[in-house]
């Protein structure tokens, strides 16, 4: 299975958003889709908002806007349009139909983006399902127009051919893809039960999209994965092993970012990437406290969680990016509905002792102190000690071997008695 990558075409695109009443301002959503376009390869040539009580349910913009949009789409010699909704496979095609350019929305936008990103065989299945679902219902609209699509943005991934295909094999497709992502969630199972016989905490580093999550796991793990200042830098999960200063482990997992308005596509196709976050004993929830939308991206990430239910778990917020907060103007952040909070530059490794000290805390409240002399024959405890618990000290006496430490609690009762060696 392979997705079809098509030349990039430098489009030149205006932004077009409708301002509900009581809704988030239009612009700043505007600004976060720019950072999409670019993110795709478009260069935006202009953008045009307009307000009223609800989007037009047949063109999306009213019929005044859409004059003025034609002129503007004239005027900047743009090859075509990104609207800041998904549109119905009406809208699409009405849209297409008068302005005689190629349309697109938001979903779109960021489903290329993921079909350009992916790069292990379950971020590619993910992908081509999120692709399919979301065009399937949009065959028809979309058929008329193949032409004007080009090789440019929303044709990544199953591209024109598949397009072309009748919806009848585009869900036999999707059924063969859901099968698929069966197998990876079953690996995956099997991987995390192992963890489980580790007896390793973990912890899920979410976040807005381009808030520093890989930024943060490179820091503390090297894990050597791709960091740059773009929206969905990292598609793949991505698992290391973190050894903190006093010898305890965890293991933490970079995890997709979220956005505001992800499509339900995707949510539904990245349930298993996001399911390391249900699955974790601990989420490092990472804010870039720099950016001027913050509580609004902070809002997104724990509504998502919701959504995922994902609730019941010891929260960390990591206020990253402080080096540029004294830039920003912006007052120093706080999240009171967090278990803990710290705040640090991943970049220049500010904060990140902080960091470690509440990890370190966060393990050891999980686990159960053991004091004990074992005879010197049961010598074999302490090797289990060091590599599920935390030691903190052992004296050799004229009894045995005497033992302070931090054990997980599954295996104290084992430890503790006089029993036969601990099994691993």
């Amino acid at each position: 299975m392979a997705l079809y990558e098509m030349e990039d075409a430098k489009e030149r695109v205006i932004l077009v958003g409708v301002q509900e009443n009581d809704a988030e301002p239009e612009e700043e959503s505007l600004d976060e889709l720019a950072e999409l376009a670019r993110t795709a390869g478009a260069e935006v040539a202009g953008r045009l908002i307009q307000k009223r009580e609800a989007m037009h349910p047949v063109t999306y913009i009213g019929k005044g806007k859409i004059l003025e949009l034609k002129e503007l789409l004239w005027e900047t010699d743009a090859t075509g349009i990104i609207c800041d909704d998904e549109l119905s496979p009406a809208q699409l095609k009405n849209l297409e139909d008068i302005l005689d350019t190629k349309v697109m929305d938001r979903t779109m936008v960021i489903l290329d983006i993921f079909a350009a990103r992916a790069n292990t065989r379950e971020g590619k299945i993910q992908v081509e399902l999120a692709q399919l679902k979301y065009r399937a219902i949009r065959l028809v609209g979309m058929r008329s127009s193949l032409s004007r699509l080009g090789g440019g943005i929303g044709t990544r991934g199953p591209g024109e051919k598949k397009l072309e295909t009748d919806r009848r094999l585009i869900h036999q497709r999707i059924g063969q893809l859901k099968k698929e992502l069966e197998d990876v969630k079953r690996h995956r199972e099997v991987t995390r039960q192992q963890r489980g016989k580790d007896h390793a905490l973990t912890a899920a580093i979410v976040g807005y999209t381009n808030a520093g999550k890989s930024t943060l796991l490179n820091r503390l793990t090297g894990a050597g994965i791709l960091a740059e200042d773009k929206l969905f830098a990292t598609l793949d999960p991505t698992t290391r092993s973190f050894t903190l200063g006093d010898g305890q482990q965890i293991l933490l997992t970079d995890t997709v970012g979220f956005i505001n308005k992800l499509p339900h596509h995707l949510v539904e196709a990245f349930k298993s990437t996001l399911e390391e976050a249900r699955y974790s004993d601990i989420v490092l929830h990472v804010v870039d406290c720099s950016n001027p939308q913050m509580d609004m991206h902070m809002h997104v990430v724990k509504e998502t969680l919701r959504e995922l239910g994902i609730t019941d778990k010891t929260i960390v917020t990591v206020f990253n990016k402080t080096d540029r907060l004294e830039e920003s103007g912006l007052p120093i952040p706080r999240d009171f509905s967090a278990d803990y909070q710290v705040r640090i530059s991943a970049k220049n490794g500010d904060g990140l002792k902080e960091l470690e000290e509440i990890l370190g805390n966060i393990i050891r409240s999980r686990r159960v102190y053991l004091e004990k002399t074992y005879s010197y024959s049961q010598a074999g405890k302490l090797q289990t000690i060091r590599k599920y618990g935390q030691l903190l000290s052992e004296e050799y006496t004229e009894e045995g071997i005497k033992v302070t430490a931090y054990v997980p609690a599954e295996l104290f009762a084992g430890l503790y008695g006089d029993g036969s060696e601990e099994k691993e």
